[in-house]
């Protein structure tokens, strides 16, 4: 069960980074949903390096959005950077 939550978490998350910085970027459910996952597991290992979250702690839907754009602002810069 929690494994479906963290996707479904993982969804939104990632559906909202992609809203909040609009483009072109390929891949559908599922990449968004991995998206949003991955940027919830950077801004929780970010969190526990900075001393934010504790080690089982989960870190917040705001943070995750933002693991989420940082993960997306990435890829673009790769991508652009791949396609001149």
């Amino acid at each position: 069960m929690h494994i479906l939550i963290t996707l479904i978490v993982g969804l939104i998350v990632g559906a909202l980074a992609k809203v909040l910085m609009p483009g072109k970027d390929p891949g559908g459910i599922i990449v968004t949903m991995l998206l949003g996952v991955a940027g919830a597991f950077i801004a929780g290992m970010i969190g526990q390096a900075l001393g934010w979250y504790a080690a089982k702690e989960a870190p917040g839907i705001i943070a995750s959005i933002i693991g989420s754009i940082v993960l997306l602002a990435i890829y673009r810069a790769v991508v652009s950077r791949r396609a001149v």
